[in-house]
């Protein structure tokens, strides 16, 4: 999925809004929804850009992760398998 905006610009919507600009007039502005405004500011939320970038390359790391111990879990399995037939 293609996100519209990067985490730089919605720290920057955030800021915005922090400093006392409405949140409709803000979404107005920049084109999304205050939907998306509650949802950012509930992610990125007192964030600066670095911790934004920190926080996505963590994602990412634990998402390799995740799908390196499924693959082992799954072989584990298979192995028990062949195992239990082999017997």
């Amino acid at each position: 999925m293609k996100k519209r905006f990067t985490e730089e610009q919605i720290i920057g919507f955030l800021r915005e809004a922090d400093a006392g600009i409405p949140v409709k007039d803000l979404c107005r502005r920049h084109g999304f929804s205050e939907a998306s405004y509650y949802l950012w500011r509930g992610k990125y939320g007192g964030m600066n850009v670095s911790d934004a970038k920190r926080l996505k390359t963590l994602e990412s790391e634990n998402t390799r992760l995740k799908k390196l111990l499924a693959e082992a879990m799954l072989e584990q399995e298979v192995t028990r398998e062949v195992l239990r037939k082999k017997w």
